[in-house]
């Protein structure tokens, strides 16, 4: 696993919301109670506020990312992220809304891989596979957590210490989060991680963004630029095959803007496993230790802009097509293609394929992985 190593980001200027001038506006982290879980667990929830006015909610149950407010071309504050009310919607959750994901960030084909000699049984809670780090992964843990207000904007530090065994993964893993929610309305997320065994790793956030606004209908007319010129092909199990296909001549090239909606329905195989959009695309430059742009999504109706820089080699572009009627915040339903995700990653199923970057991590090593959200109008 290689070491990634944090480097200055863009410095961009701030925004002025609503007619207030942004350095008027403190930064700040507020904490509530946000419930219990069914043992009796208290759990927070997390309010970053910047010097922008903009604000992100992130609870300690799951590291989940509750709500995102950011300004559209008018300056108007919009949630752009799909969640619940309360926890109890997220602890019934099935769909990953906001979570952090682990152990293992997407698939693992028939829940097994072979480290060391040794074959590891994982729960198989997708069909025969093993999604998401199994049936209580981290995006079901409550996490320790700890407001550490900085010079770059508000940040919540989270840990958490996954025991050898849990889901069937070898190693007590000890993992650590930082959400840092910038003055440049820039939702940075800082993984680390070590263990005391041979292990495999993979982590991620699965926020699911609607730049129009969370229940505001589909997002079909978003436009998506993925900077990648290939795809890992995909069983009718949605596991890779392992071949790594170019995306010239496929639904799958989005080097220039394209419509979500464009070509979704298109007569190709690809999308018919997925029903969409669901793979994971080959990020060339994800080799480096710098963070470096990866995508970008733009909502014509609101101005609003997405972009996703990381030090990720793969990113996972899921068009939400198996959202099926979620009752969520303000009790607005959530269908098919109502949002859409940018999970930064390793390849899924990368323990079962020797040509996908590695994802072992081994005693004495450190994971360090980068993702930044950056938002933005137009």
């Amino acid at each position: 696993m290689r070491t990634k190593i944090l480097t200055t980001l863009l410095v961009l200027g701030l925004f002025v919301i609503s007619g207030v001038d942004a350095a008027q506006v403190k930064t700040n982290i507020k904490k509530q109670s946000f419930g219990k879980t069914a043992d009796g667990t208290p759990v927070d929830l997390h309010i970053l506020t910047n010097r922008t006015g903009a604000e992100t909610a992130i609870t300690n149950y799951g590291g989940i990312v509750v709500w995102l407010k950011v300004p559209d071309r008018k300056g108007n504050l919009g949630d752009v992220v799909l969640g619940y009310d309360s926890l109890d919607g997220y602890r019934n959750d099935k769909a990953y809304l906001g979570a952090l994901i682990g152990r293992y960030g997407n698939r693992i084909a028939h829940g097994k891989f072979i480290l060391d000699g040794i074959t590891y049984t994982l729960p198989q809670n997708n069909g025969e596979n093993t999604l998401h780090g199994g049936i209580k992964g981290f995006n079901k843990q409550v996490w320790q957590a700890e407001e550490i207000p900085g010079p770059n904007g508000p940040a919540l530090r989270l840990h958490y210490v996954s025991k050898d065994g849990e889901e069937g993964f070898p190693g007590n893993l000890s993992v650590q989060v930082i959400y840092t929610w910038t003055d440049q309305n820039e939702l940075k997320i800082e993984y680390s991680a070590t263990t005391d065994k041979d292990t495999v790793l993979n982590l991620t956030q699965h926020s699911y963004f609607n730049l129009a606004g969370a229940g505001s209908g589909d997002v079909l007319q978003h436009q998506v630029t993925l900077h990648s010129d290939h795809f890992t092909v995909i069983d009718s199990t949605l596991i890779p095959t392992g071949e790594i296909r170019s995306v010239q001549g496929t639904p799958f090239d989005f080097r220039t803007p394209v419509a979500i909606g464009a070509r979704i329905d298109d007569n190709d195989q690809q999308l018919k496993y997925g029903i969409g959009y669901d793979h994971n695309w080959v990020l060339e430059s994800g080799r480096s230790d710098a963070p470096f742009l990866a995508a970008q999504a733009y909502d014509p109706h609101s101005g609003r802009t997405l972009k996703v820089w990381t030090t990720e080699p793969g990113i996972q572009f899921y068009s939400g097509n198996f959202l099926d009627g979620i009752r969520g915040k303000a009790g607005k339903i959530y269908n098919r293609r109502d949002a859409f995700c940018l999970e930064t990653q390793h390849y899924p199923d990368s323990p079962n394929h020797p040509n996908f970057p590695s994802t072992v991590l081994k005693p004495g090593e450190h994971y360090h992985s980068i993702t930044v959200y950056k938002f933005s109008v137009q």
